[in-house]
């Protein structure tokens, strides 16, 4: 019981640590909890398995399902989400980071590999993986404590995007929880939140390329 206890206050100092990194933006964010995720993994002698990495019961329908709620997550928020945020806030979502991408091959190509190793790889271990299985430690598996672990751990995806100002900080959080939801679909498999999230991302930059910045449909 003292065990459980420590470990439970342990995953308590951990999580304080990765907020505040979110929360400053220290360095790169993601890389710094990236690290944080390996050496808990080593102090506590557990496999990467225990983040959500699992071979799929039925690989390619997953793939195909996660596509298509990744091209559903778009088509809501171009043409309805950013609509609604932007008349509410009387403002847009802050796309200057992507300024030179309209046309951009060469940026596309390296946001496209961005897309699906730093953020969809990367952010899925960290925000899915790591702080999902340190809040799930924290607030238990039941129905009330699984609530809490995607909620705070979305809120904190993102405030991670804080460049993108209020909207994009909104439409993150919720892709956060889409993505969350994808992976206790598919029996708390992490694969699926990083097909969401790679996909998402792909076709976001893609449409970027070739139209320039969608503020929303109307």
């Amino acid at each position: 019981m003292k065990h459980a206890h420590l470990w439970k206050f342990i995953a308590l100092v951990e999580f304080a640590i990765a907020a505040v990194v979110i929360l400053l933006d220290l360095f790169i964010p993601t890389l710094i909890l990236l690290g944080m995720t390996i050496l808990s993994l080593f102090v506590r002698r557990e496999a990467i398995t225990v983040l959500g990495f699992k071979r799929p019961q039925a690989g390619l329908s997953m793939i195909g399902f996660v596509f298509l709620v990744a091209i559903f997550m778009q088509l809501f928020k171009v043409g309805l989400l950013m609509p609604i945020l932007n008349r509410l806030t009387g403002s847009t979502i802050d796309y200057s980071g992507f300024a030179q991408l309209e046309g951009n091959l060469g940026m596309l190509l390296i946001l496209l590999a961005a897309s699906w190793t730093l953020a969809a790889l990367g952010e899925e271990i960290v925000y899915r993986g790591y702080l999902q299985k340190l809040l799930g430690d924290l607030f238990g598996s039941r129905p009330l404590g699984i609530w809490l672990t995607v909620g705070i751990s979305s809120v904190l995806f993102g405030l991670a995007h804080t460049e993108q100002g209020m909207i994009g900080v909104t439409i993150t959080a919720i892709d956060a929880v889409i993505f969350s939801w994808l992976k206790f679909k598919f029996g708390n498999n992490l694969w699926a939140a990083i097909l969401a999230h790679g996909f998402s991302n792909s076709i976001g930059v893609i449409v970027f390329y070739f139209t320039g910045p969608i503020y929303g449909l109307w």
